[in-house]
């Protein structure tokens, strides 16, 4: 439903946001889509602060540097919203496993630092976006430190799952957590599509304070749509691997791998697959994945190495090197400004970022309502407060 019509003219205003953790910014196309205006943003890697300011200018004040050197002060006046995509480094599978405890992932406790400092300023309303793992780290007490920790700021919690899949063909499965100060409309089903049985032991904890909000249904899950992303190229396209290095590749393929890759080949039509290389029993092999779908992109400090695109069909194989430009199709930034960066730098900066759309979602479907008031009549938390 479209609200717009039925708000008073300084409802309409752009919301005020600070993000934290920026990266290159997509999270700002998402929000800014949702009626969100970045007016601060914080990363610690120049690259991608080259990349930030590439594509959207520089009429923001973005921090660079370690967000423990921010404090309170740096932070501009009248905040509606701060967003925080906190390193998931310590969180996830391809990581160590150290949780909140570990140096990347325990920058989430500089994010709450700088929100106490803020006192009755900080926002009424914030967001954080992290991986699944986040929900099983330390059997959950991860989770439930998280949301004990915005509890002791004031805000309620709600935790949602959400997969990029949703929008672009890429499995790209988050968590976003909510923090509210207004206790919005709740959700009268417990388990649901944004709300599974595996995020339930947070629901459930008599001593932390959550919600549920009512929220549409999203999209379906895509089963189909990496061709549409693919960059068109020749078959005399350098990029495309040279014999030697192709016939190593499909030599490194299970028996029943190669025979799905031959039934593709013998096919009347091209199709393209996603392949992972992975170490199976010390040995090095690469992974086609079976559906139309993009695994995960992500970054070599994750661990993981890069994907790669196989075409099959009217008798040929093909494959090479994912490009840039795929990279930002598949997070929904199709138009981002790639001129004059360095491959290694993009393939980087939009494997450690979240899903433009899914952003989107969020904030048209949750936070935008959520600060102008429309999912509820605002209701101070009092089991918070006292």
């Amino acid at each position: 439903m479209n609200h717009v019509h039925s708000l008073p003219p300084l409802s309409r205003a752009p919301l005020r946001a600070a993000e934290f953790f920026a990266g290159i910014g997509l999270v700002r196309a998402g929000l800014e889509s949702a009626g969100f205006e970045i007016v601060w943003a914080n990363d610690y890697e120049p690259a991608k602060k080259e990349m930030y300011e590439g594509n959207f200018g520089t009429d923001h004040d973005f921090a660079l540097g370690d967000v423990a050197e921010v404090n309170s002060s740096h932070l501009p006046e009248d905040l509606d919203f701060a967003w925080a995509s906190f390193p998931c480094t310590d969180l996830s599978l391809a990581g160590d496993r150290r949780g909140l405890a570990g140096k990347q992932s325990g920058t989430f406790f500089h994010f709450t630092r700088i929100l106490a400092e803020l006192g009755d300023k900080k926002p009424r309303v914030i967001a954080l976006e992290n991986v699944n793992g986040l929900a099983t780290s330390h059997g959950g007490d991860d989770m439930a430190a998280l949301v004990r920790e915005l509890n002791s700021l004031g805000y309620s919690v709600d935790v949602l799952a959400l997969d990029g899949r949703r929008f672009v063909p890429q499995s790209r499965p988050r968590i976003f957590v909510v923090g509210s100060m207004d206790v919005p409309n709740e959700d009268p089903e417990e388990v649901s599509t944004l709300r599974p049985e595996w995020l339930q032991g947070v629901f459930q904890d008599e001593t932390l304070v959550t919600h549920r909000a009512a929220l549409p249904e999203p999209p379906a899950m895509l089963t189909v749509g990496l061709s549409d992303v693919i960059e068109t190229m020749g078959p005399r396209d350098i990029r495309w691997w040279e014999l030697d290095r192709k016939e190593r590749f499909l030599d490194s393929l299970s028996p029943v791998q190669s025979g799905r890759l031959e039934a593709m080949k013998s096919s009347g039509l091209v199709t393209y697959r996603t392949a992972y290389r992975r170490t199976r029993a010390g040995v090095p092999v690469w992974e086609i994945r079976a559906d139309e779908i993009s695994g995960c992109l992500r970054t070599a400090r994750g661990g993981s190495s890069k994907q790669a695109v196989v075409m099959a069909g009217q008798g040929r194989i093909a494959v090479r090197w994912m490009t840039p430009l795929e990279y930002a199709r598949l997070m929904g930034a199709p138009d981002y400004n790639l001129n004059g960066l360095r491959d290694s730098q993009i393939l980087f900066g939009f494997g450690d970022a979240v899903v433009v759309p899914a952003v989107q979602w969020v904030g048209d479907n949750y936070l935008a309502p959520l600060i102008r008031g429309e999912l509820s009549q605002p209701a101070r938390l009092e089991r918070v407060a006292g």
